[in-house]
């Protein structure tokens, strides 16, 4: 079922809908957009999008359910696609380039097929389990063992998590003189294929939702990195609110630097 010929068909559907993307970039108003939530936007090209790739992963497999950011959950739990259609969208909605589509399929709650697609440089990150991790079709490099002073860590602000401000500018002060540098881009699904492909070598973020980290999750499994709450437990965006990855070098010192400014019992 979840074999190479499935993955290079969600492939080719990620980049179509990303093709219609590209096509509505900059064309948009930056104050386009319905605010859904608190600093939260949703333009029409996210929700065309989505519908899009549920169409398009409908037809390739028919008996999976659904759960997208926009529409929600439908249909069979234990085998379902997990999608964010538009990841970034206040990025995309401002003309900034940094935006993904994420896809996933999940069986028992694991995904076993992951993609990540960056419309604006027609670059693809994609995973089966036990496979490997792919970056513009070519296997990802082993990550290296640099420790922290060497790593450029990712991160996100926590807009969205008014109670953890306080917990995170102290937290990022501490881990941005002990790194080599801090980066915000602005999409998850994006950060987290970078550290699985060791472009940063590490990042933690604060209420990442399911669809966020669903195919980046795999990816990081791939390529042997750590992907842990603030308690050093395997992270779950279910359950836990504080996520930390990085190659397990970095994640030995980035975690207690984390873990030294959140509550543990959040």
């Amino acid at each position: 079922m979840f074999d190479k010929q499935l993955l290079t068909e969600v492939c080719a559907l990620v980049q179509e809908v990303g093709a219609y993307q590209l096509r509505c970039f900059r064309t948009l108003p930056s104050h386009h957009g319905d605010e859904k939530a608190a600093r939260e936007f949703v333009s029409e090209v996210d929700i065309r999008s989505e519908e899009r790739l549920i169409c398009g992963l409908q037809r390739l497999l028919p008996e999976a359910g659904f759960y997208a950011e926009e529409s929600g959950e439908q249909g069979e739990e234990k085998l379902r696609w997990i999608i964010d259609p538009l990841d970034g969208t206040t990025n995309f909605l401002s003309g900034l380039e940094q935006f993904s589509i994420s896809v996933a399929l999940q069986l028992n709650g694991r995904s076993e097929l992951g993609v990540v697609y960056r419309p604006a440089s027609a670059e693809c990150f994609s995973a089966l389990r036990r496979a490997g991790l792919t970056h513009r079709g070519q296997p990802c490099q082993q990550l290296s063992d640099r420790p922290l002073q060497q790593a450029l860590i990712g991160t996100g602000f926590p807009y969205r998590s008014v109670d953890l401000a306080d917990f995170f500018f102290p937290c990022a002060r501490d881990i941005l003189y002990r790194c080599r540098g801090i980066r915000r881009f602005g999409s998850a699904a994006l950060d987290l294929s970078y550290v699985a492909a060791g472009f940063l070598q590490g990042f933690w973020e604060s209420d990442l939702q399911p669809y966020d980290v669903a195919a980046a999750m795999l990816f990081l499994d791939e390529s042997g990195c750590v992907l842990t709450n603030q308690r050093g437990e395997r992270y779950s965006p279910w359950r836990d609110r504080i996520l930390v990855c990085a190659p397990a070098v970095v994640h030995r010192e980035l975690l207690p630097l984390v873990a030294a400014h959140y509550p543990q019992n959040i």
